[in-house]
């Protein structure tokens, strides 16, 4: 409740009373041990902290980066699109240590196997040697024939 106090009126009663106050003038908006009633290894151990946190939190954003980038360029693979350097420079920059999560992966492998399927019977099709014109021609010469031979047979047609 106090903090909530401090932060909507904090600035308010700083202008009433003249603004200017010792912590301004101290750190010049840095942290010190006084400001943060530390002694001073409490305070470097703090900062310690902080930095191997803040190390923490950058190599696993890195490592989140480069598996995002990952799944691009094997979904650009699978799809046969442009390849990007900066995704391909964020994959190699990780290393061998990126993971796909696991349903991506399940999702992509049961697309890679609808896919060959698919190809192999378009591709079969796509393969074989058919004159589509000829067998055009052919199918309408055999309407043709058969509809001659239904009107000699039958008089109403």
């Amino acid at each position: 409740m106090a903090f909530l106090l401090q932060q909507m009126l904090g600035d308010k009663l700083k202008n009433m009373t003249g603004g200017n106050s010792e912590e301004d003038e101290d750190g010049g908006g840095k942290e010190t041990a006084a400001s943060k009633g530390m002694s001073r290894e409490e305070f470097e151990e703090y900062q310690k902290q902080l930095i191997e946190e803040k190390i923490a939190r950058d190599k696993e954003f890195a490592t989140k980066k480069a598996e995002r980038a990952n799944l691009r360029v094997l979904l650009r693979d699978k799809y046969r699109l442009p390849q990007s350097a900066q995704d391909d420079a964020t994959v190699q920059m990780a290393g061998d240590d990126l993971d796909i999560p696991e349903e991506l992966a399940k999702m992509v492998d049961e697309e890679e196997e609808q896919e060959e399927l698919n190809d192999s019977f378009l591709g079969k099709l796509q393969n074989m040697d058919v004159d589509f014109d000829s067998i055009k021609a052919k199918a309408q010469s055999t309407m043709t024939e058969v509809k001659q031979a239904a009107e000699e047979k039958c008089v109403l047609m």
